[in-house]
């Protein structure tokens, strides 16, 4: 049976491993998105890192959650809660930015490619 009591319990109890697994993961998985969209992967890649990324940052916002619920409010959770917002906005963006014809930053990372060839030659 699903005990939120235990599960907060378990989330505050090892929350150094904790974070020490989802801070990396969460940027990784937000810094996949973007190479994502940069190369133009299959849109089944993209969709997968965008969704285990902002499930990740979801489950980071669970455990700020967590420490909240009890009255621990410090300078932390304010941080990790908003690594999470800006993970999940970004691979929002990436969604978004996958629909468009061109998207927005493969022309910048297209343009500086084209700049230093031409400054080289």
């Amino acid at each position: 049976m699903f005990d939120p009591l235990s599960l907060g319990e378990f989330s505050r109890n090892n929350c150094v491993t904790i974070c020490t697994f989802l801070v990396p993961a969460n940027v990784l998985g937000t810094l996949l998105s973007l190479i994502f969209i940069v190369v133009k992967s299959s849109c089944r890649k993209l969709l997968t890192s965008v969704t285990v990324a902002t499930l990740l940052a979801i489950i980071l916002c669970l455990h700020v959650a967590s420490w909240w619920i009890i009255g621990v409010i410090q300078t932390p959770t304010f941080i990790l809660l908003a690594l999470a917002t800006v993970c999940i906005s970004l691979n929002i963006w990436v969604i978004i930015q996958s629909r468009q014809e061109e998207p927005w930053l493969e022309k910048i990372v297209r343009n500086r490619i084209q700049a230093r060839f031409l400054s080289t030659h």
